[in-house]
């Protein structure tokens, strides 16, 4: 480990995995401190805030030469400047069983080239990254010569951001709006047709999660017949679920993903999704969900009586639909597998989901940089079938473009994906070094 970058970079990941940030309860404060502290004698300004003491959020600022004007809170006024640069990460992370890892979970251990611990994917590796990069750049007296950096570390991702993100942008709105931002989502490296693909995620998909229900007799479980089982009915409703899928909305990021990988996309997405199936079925099983409307059936209740025939059947089913599309057409898909009749619905969450325009600044930064360190690799947007943070800067501040995007060139995406939020999650630590790397240049790149 011969670069200083990626030696710091890898150290301080493996001093933040130390830190136990299982959300719930967070316990972030420790962790926040550590990073304040590194900021702050590299000469940001620095902010820690949150609803409660136990779980700030920090943001910290680099401003450059000649300040912009500022608002009351001493954030730089909008529009001012140049642009403000936001590289955004969380530090809470999932649950860890410690019986079902090789190694201690909050070990931070660096094995065989491999950071370990709970967190080293998702996402204590990229906050690492950001926070290295952002501290070499201002040990060395670089300034943006125009705009602003900021590095904003939130809490409380994991459980949806009601004391990170949303609660931020919600409560102190000037002191994290920005310009361009870079967050989680992709980057990882994936291997396809003899080359190299990175994804840059442009947007993510919407939650519209449902309840459905079926109604019956009851009656005694001893006599099956004696009743209309409610259960029974559900039956046809599941199977439907397993066998069929909604038609696809085929959005911007996901067309121009296909057209990368080089794909006859076609009107929706099939014929490119059936050519990608002969040659890689598992980058299609991958890519299948960014194309439209998926239904994930989790959750059963009937009787509440072994000895009872349920008079009513409920199942709950994690919806997640392409960015922009709301209920009324979420109900026209889903009807698509379901039919019409026989059957309830309620929609008890309805999230919108959001993106950002393919081609901008930032992406041109990101292809320029891949060229230059990973020589005949190509990027391609994606979309992710889950939600990030940057959901929540999205629409809070319009005219933010936020992309996820961690560059890891050593690890692929099939090696990396089960990790997360699994056993035994671990990072080749030249990864970290690699996105550490990243993230000094396009900074330099976007505010000098």
């Amino acid at each position: 480990m011969g670069d200083p970058l990626e030696q710091e970079a890898v150290e301080l990941l493996q001093r933040l995995i130390r830190f136990d940030t299982v959300n719930p309860p967070g316990a972030e404060r420790a962790a926040q401190e550590l990073l304040g502290g590194l900021l702050e004698d590299a000469g940001f300004e620095v902010t820690l805030v949150g609803r409660t003491q136990e779980r700030p959020n920090l943001v910290a600022r680099l401003r450059g030469p000649a300040p912009a004007p500022t608002n009351a809170d001493g954030s730089a006024v909008a529009g001012t400047g140049g642009p403000t640069l936001c590289l955004l990460s969380h530090v809470d992370t999932v649950l860890a069983d410690p019986a079902a890892w090789s190694r201690d979970p909050w070990s931070g251990d660096l094995h065989d080239g491999f950071v370990w611990g709970r967190g080293a994917l998702d996402m204590k590796s990229q906050t690492a990254a950001e926070v290295a990069a952002a501290l070499g750049l201002a040990r060395e007296g670089w300034r943006p010569a125009r705009g602003e950096l900021l590095v904003v570390v939130v809490v409380d991702e994991e459980t949806g951001g009601g004391e990170g993100a949303k609660w931020l942008c919600e409560h102190h709105p000037d002191l994290v709006r920005c310009d361009l931002l870079l967050n989680e989502g992709a980057g990882t490296v994936i291997p396809h047709d003899g080359g190299r693909v990175y994804g840059v995620c442009v947007a993510e998909k919407g939650v519209f999660r449902f309840r459905l229900t079926t109604d019956g007799v009851a009656g005694h479980a001893s006599i099956p017949k004696i009743g209309d089982n409610a259960l029974l009915r559900m039956a046809p409703l599941l199977q439907r679920m397993a066998d069929d899928q909604p038609g696809f909305d085929l959005t911007e990021g996901p067309r121009a993903m296909l057209e990368g990988l080089g794909l006859p996309v076609g009107d929706d997405g099939t014929r490119a999704l059936s050519t990608l199936r002969e040659h890689d079925p598992i980058l299609a099983m991958l890519v299948e969900p960014m194309l439209g409307v998926t239904l994930a059936p989790t959750r059963i209740t009937a009787s509440e009586k072994i000895n009872v025939i349920p008079s009513r059947a409920e199942v709950e089913v994690d919806c997640r639909v392409p960015p922009g599309m709301e209920a009324d057409r979420v109900r026209e898909r889903i009807a698509e597998v379901l039919g019409d009749e026989g059957y309830g619905l309620e929609f008890f969450e309805q999230v919108v989901g959001n993106g950002s325009p393919v081609e901008s600044v930032l992406m041109a930064a990101i292809r320029d940089w891949v060229g230059e360190q990973d020589s005949g690799a190509t990027i391609v947007p994606t979309i992710l079938p889950g939600f990030t943070d940057s959901r929540t800067f999205r629409a809070a501040f319009p005219g933010c473009v936020a992309y996820g995007f961690m560059p890891h060139r050593h690890m692929t995406l099939y090696e990396a994906a089960p990790l997360i939020h699994g056993a035994d999650e671990r990072i080749d630590a030249r990864d970290v070094g690699f996105a550490a790397g990243f993230f000094r240049d396009v900074t330099r790149r976007l505010l000098s």
